[in-house]
């Protein structure tokens, strides 16, 4: 039953399911096809062009997750990858430096290197921002040439080491050819299943909403790190294949034109794509060969390119491929929540205990914005938390999501303490959250955003994701089910294909809840879900959050909206200043004198 829901809610039959793949694979299969009748033609100069930009792509479509998807500015890495592959894979087969190897060893040992250095590079992206690390990967680029010019014994310095040279059917040009193109297919099937699996969503959400990734239980350091370690080995293969292809390297094959042409093809192509890279990296490559007497331009055509599709393809090239985005959505769209999903989504009695906040006072500088607050979460009870804008409600929030680290006293799960300043272990223990201003990773459709709020849920390995293994594509299948009963709950099932920088308000604001449902959490923290609602989705919001609150879950609701508060809530407190002004239900908060004089008015 459950899942002729699910067809009927994503408006998808059966046999639009196989359609919908073949709709997506059809651009690849399009480009890799013209490229494979590419020796048809027996011009052997173009098939060298074409076989650079499938080298290329190797390289990209490892840089692509570490750029396009998890949005760190890494304008040197390409290069500095692609020349350590090159020169390891060079040294290894020409016995400079050790005996010779056979160059599929090398190529190997390349991938293994670059893995290795990719890491050393990434590990400055956990502590700095933005062009702060694009330094330090430009800096690794100019070592990496600085230490091939230097080591003259092993790299040959400024004159250079002969490439490798595969052997058998891969010694001839057109082998070669078909040897570098199926190593750029195999790497545009691994790297599609990474950006179309767990791991990829949770990429996007480091890159547009990184409290929202911590708070779904996303690890930053160790995301980066298994991205930065596939992305390093597919750069050290190119680096092979590209020292193989141009038969001779020296430091000065390796420039920051080139490493500009890896950084923009992401740009153009667009963020979050495959398709979208894919084809900008073929388009610049092939540009500086159409455009041969403006050689000295080229920096500049990548430039005026980048600012063409800037302002006329916002997006890049995939938005091109994007036909859905371009349909016109219904306006006077209504939300209508489903609640008797919820019992099939949250399991029941899953809580064995409160949360406790026990004494605890935070401050910030002289500001003491906590002042020994105490008070107690109960599975299957609404607990309203208000008070004056500046009384410290979402600082509660924030420290029981670990995100601050309290002064002195205690928040406590089950009795337990839950440590401080690690707020991607709490969708582990069953406490999920929404946030003031929603946290939507915009490029993504809404039901990517709600699977990324399941991320945690998924048991495959990052190996079984890369080779789309049996329990991965079963993870898969079961989590898009899933975060399709999840929509349905909060009335969003018709959208789930749609960007969801294409919602309203109101629909961001129920897709947050529907995002933390993912979790099935014993705990429902939510800040402020009300703002910015009109009064009949109010009324649709509090019979939601009810329902929530009878599958076992305990809700922690930070609202201005008092109507909605004293209609929904078994307890209520209020602060102000950061400390208790009182506490009790909702008749007597209402009655209290001091909440009357402070926040209530009258």
């Amino acid at each position: 039953m459950s899942q002729v829901m699910l067809r009927d809610s994503a408006n998808e039959t059966p046999r639009q399911a196989p359609l919908r793949f073949v709709r997506k694979l059809a651009p690849f299969v399009g480009l890799f096809g013209l490229a494979c009748l590419l020796p048809l033609t027996d011009n052997a100069y173009f098939g060298l062009i074409i076989g650079r930009a499938a080298v290329y792509w190797v390289l990209v479509s490892g840089l692509n997750l570490v750029v396009g998807f998890a949005g760190q500015i890494a304008i040197g890495w390409g290069v500095a990858l692609l020349a350590l592959g090159a020169y390891v894979t060079s040294v290894l087969t020409a016995g400079t430096a050790f005996a010779p190897v056979s160059p599929y060893l090398a190529l190997a040992a390349a991938g293994v290197i670059g893995a290795i250095a990719s890491v050393i590079i990434g590990l400055p992206a956990l502590r700095l921002r933005a062009f702060y690390f694009a330094v330090t990967t430009i800096g690794f680029a100019t070592i990496v040439t600085q230490i091939a010019m230097a080591w003259q014994s092993v790299t040959g310095g400024g004159i250079g080491v002969v490439g490798p040279t595969f052997g058998g059917v891969f010694s001839t040009t057109w082998g070669f050819y078909y040897f570098c193109l199926a190593a750029a297919a195999l790497c545009t099937w691994l790297s599609a299943n990474i950006g179309s699996s767990r791991f990829g969503r949770a990429l996007l959400a480091i890159r547009d909403a990184e409290v929202a990734a911590e708070a779904s239980g996303i690890s930053k350091p160790v995301m980066l790190t298994l991205i930065f370690l596939f992305a390093g080995a597919v750069g050290g293969v190119s680096g092979g294949l590209f020292a193989s292809l141009q038969t001779y390297i020296t430091p000065d094959a390796f420039t920051i034109d080139l490493s500009i042409l890896f950084f923009i093809a992401i740009l153009i192509g667009g963020r979050g794509s495959i398709i979208g890279p894919l084809f900008s990296t073929v388009l610049l490559t092939l540009l500086p060969e159409v455009a041969a007497p403006l050689a000295a331009w080229a920096t500049f055509l990548y430039a005026a390119l980048l600012l063409a599709i800037v302002l006329l393809v916002p997006g890049g090239f995939a938005n091109l491929f994007d036909f859905k985005s371009r349909k016109p959505l219904e306006t006077g769209r209504i939300i209508r929540p489903n609640e008797e999903i919820l019992p099939g989504l949250l399991s029941a009695a899953k809580a064995r205990g409160p949360i406790d906040i026990e004494n605890v006072v935070l401050s910030f500088g002289g500001v003491r914005a906590i002042d020994g607050l105490s008070l107690a979460i109960t599975p299957g009870e609404v607990h309203g938390l208000i008070g004056p804008n500046g009384s410290g409600k979402t600082t509660v929030l924030n420290a029981i999501s670990g995100y601050y680290r309290p002064d002195s006293g205690t928040v406590r799960l089950h009795g337990a303490a839950l440590p401080s300043g690690a707020p991607q272990t709490r969708a582990g223990i069953g406490i999920a959250r929404t946030f003031q201003n929603p946290r939507i990773v915009g490029e993504a459709s809404v039901l990517a955003n709600v699977m990324i709020g399941g991320t945690v849920l998924g048991k495959s390995t990052f190996i079984e994701t890369v080779l789309s293994l049996g329990r991965y594509r079963r993870e898969e299948r079961e989590l898009r089910e899933r975060a399709m009963l999840a929509l349905a709950a909060v009335g969003l099932e018709r959208l789930a294909d749609v960007r969801t920088d294409r919602l309203q308000h109101s629909e961001l604001r129920f897709l947050e809840i529907a995002r933390a449902l993912m979790l099935d959490p014993a705990f429902l923290l939510l800040d402020e879900p009300a703002a910015g609602l009109a009064g009949d989705e109010i009324q649709l919001l509090g019979a939601l959050i009810t329902a929530i609150s009878r599958t076992g879950v305990g809700v922690l609701l930070i609202e201005h909206h008092t109507d909605l508060v004293f209609d929904i809530c078994e307890q209520v407190t209020v602060l102000n200043l950061g400390r208790t002004l009182a506490k009790g239900t909702p008749a007597e908060i209402m009655a209290h004198q001091d909440v009357i004089d402070a926040y209530l008015g009258g």
